[in-house]
């Protein structure tokens, strides 16, 4: 076996896009952009960065410390998910930003949309199955894509306009509120 296989991190990779959907979650971002007025993206990659490796890692010895497994795990990310949904179907304002925190480049981007707890469950998973260091490599491309998205979110308000927002925001709140109530619904 080689110690960094082609396949191997295409696989991965593709796996945990599909997991992330930094594209899918584009109009949440544009959405908490617009209340928080400013997403650091490096910031919010690094932080997400941070969160996968460490799951990489340590994740399940970590959540054993609590006592919890990454079904509890997933249920909860899928509660925070729903919120967020709920916010951009009803435009109502349930998420709080900490004053001291003048973007939303941690909360909720970096965790959960970015690094939520389907991802994080999916990187534990890929473990059982891949070798460490190709994780590693597909976690580092997936982060380059995301961080290309998020400094492209301006560029993509302005092609969408106000009414093009509102609609994606509402589409896609419905969505995430589907997948958060599948989240929900496959641990429990």
């Amino acid at each position: 076996m080689n110690f960094f296989s082609f396949q191997e991190i295409l696989t991965i990779t593709l796996t945990l896009f599909a997991m992330i959907d930094i594209l899918g979650a584009t109009p949440i971002i544009l959405s908490i952009r617009q209340k928080v007025k400013h997403i650091d993206s490096g910031k919010a990659t690094i932080a997400a960065g941070m969160l996968m490796v460490l799951f990489l890692l340590v994740g399940e010895r970590f959540l054993g410390l609590f006592g919890i497994d990454v079904s509890s795990f997933a249920v909860a990310g899928s509660l925070v998910i729903f919120v967020i949904a709920i916010e951009m179907i009803l435009g109502i304002d349930l998420f709080r930003t900490d004053p001291e925190e003048k973007s939303g480049s941690i909360i909720p981007i970096a965790f959960p949309i970015i690094a939520g707890s389907g991802t994080l469950t999916t990187i534990i998973s890929l473990k059982a199955v891949y070798q460490i260091q190709n994780i590693a490599v597909g976690i580092v491309l997936n982060l380059i894509i995301v961080y290309a998205v998020l400094k492209s979110t301006k560029h993509i308000e302005r092609l969408l306009g106000k009414s093009g927002l509102i609609l994606v925001r509402k589409f896609f709140g419905i969505i995430l509120l589907a997948i958060a109530v599948k989240l929900f619904k496959t641990n429990i």
